[in-house]
């Protein structure tokens, strides 16, 4: 039996990585904090490598694969702090439609998602963490309410979980839909809220509490692999430093602290990998299993993500917290990771509850 990943696999990913190398250079991961930016700019790209229509089904013009594929492409974005739309756009929307659309909804929006021209941002957030000052109600069939910390949020449209279940297809340019952007410490993605007022929306018929958890298990298993990739630049580049930077005549890879921080890094990380694949196949193949899985991957792989960026970042000494390396972009992108769709306290809390082992 082989555990690891097929040829197909791993030559996509080697595709996506030189692709990435090229297209989302470190100047343009600067770029990305400006306003002007545009935050679709990568899309073309991505979509002509089949990114955008990985979870698509075949039927409508996608590649029909798995979330373990979508997570070594998250892997591979997140180990260029890729500033482009993925975890809700491409992953979140077309499983969304997928698993609760009607025939109707799917014919339409899943080939526009497959092509990259239809960007969807996810407002799921007060599903994974309840929230009294926020959240969206339906009132005879229109949405009114607040939803905080909506995914990909430079859209076309939103798909918005209501209070009691729901999932609603929300148009970008809906009567009462009021979008408010603001700033995070990630640069590299766009977030935002939005304020609905009867605004109008498009059931997705369905949608039940199972579904929105598989979504956001997807979704999770997802941010783990952007940690992942983002994380292994950051070991990368500790050592790479450690071989360059020359202390008393030496390089600083030559002292025994410096070595065994840089082996305890690698040694950590190497086994997040393997959790990831099983996650995502659990996503795929082991239903009984996804949930539980989702939530310990998302708390491990952040904690062990956040621990490494900051010893990378020590590894490199003052050099490490400047904008000339610019290794704070993947800093903040772990630590972004790591409190969205559920923190490690959160996930861990949830994994108890799944095990029985809480009310």
């Amino acid at each position: 039996m082989d555990f690891g990943l097929s040829p197909e696999q791993r030559m996509f990913q080697e595709s996506l990585g030189r692709h990435l190398a090229e297209a989302s250079p470190l100047e343009v991961v600067r770029q990305a904090r400006q306003p002007s930016f545009d935050p679709n700019r990568l899309v073309p790209g991505l979509a002509a490598l089949g990114v955008a229509g990985l979870l698509v089904p075949e039927a409508h013009g996608g590649l029909g694969l798995g979330v373990l594929d979508a997570a070594l492409a998250a892997e591979m974005l997140g180990r260029a702090a890729a500033p482009a739309p993925f975890v809700a756009a491409f992953v979140m929307a077309p499983l969304a439609l997928a698993l609760a659309g009607s025939p109707e909804q799917q014919a339409a929006l899943l080939p526009k998602i497959a092509e990259g021209r239809l960007r969807v941002g996810a407002a799921f957030a007060e599903q994974v963490a309840a929230r009294a000052d926020a959240g969206v109600e339906v009132v005879q069939g229109r949405l009114s309410g607040r939803a905080l910390f909506v995914l990909d949020f430079a859209a076309d449209a939103y798909l918005v979980a209501s209070r009691d279940g729901g999932l609603w297809w929300v148009e970008a340019g809906a009567s009462g839909l009021e979008r408010i952007p603001f700033s995070t410490i990630d640069t590299t993605r766009r977030v935002g809220e939005l304020r609905l007022a009867a605004t109008p929306a498009e059931p997705l018929p369905g949608a039940s509490p199972a579904v929105l958890r598989r979504i956001i298990d997807a979704g999770r298993v997802v941010l783990a692999g952007d940690t992942l990739g983002a994380a292994q630049h950051m070991l990368e580049a500790a050592v790479d430093y450690a071989k360059t930077r020359e202390q008393f005549g030496r390089p600083i890879g030559s002292f025994q602290a410096v070595k065994h921080m840089c082996a305890e890094m690698a040694a950590s990380l190497e086994p997040c990998r393997a959790f990831l694949w099983y996650a995502a196949h659990a996503q795929d193949a082991l239903p009984e299993e996804a949930a539980l899985q989702a939530a310990h991957l998302k708390a491990h792989v952040a904690e062990v993500g956040t621990r490494l960026a900051k010893t990378a970042t020590e590894v490199h000494g003052g050099m490490g917290f400047t904008d000339l390396l610019g290794l704070h972009h993947w800093f903040k992108r772990i630590a972004w990771n790591r409190q969205m769709l559920g923190s490690p306290e959160q996930c861990r809390r949830e994994a108890a509850r799944l095990r029985g082992l809480a009310a």
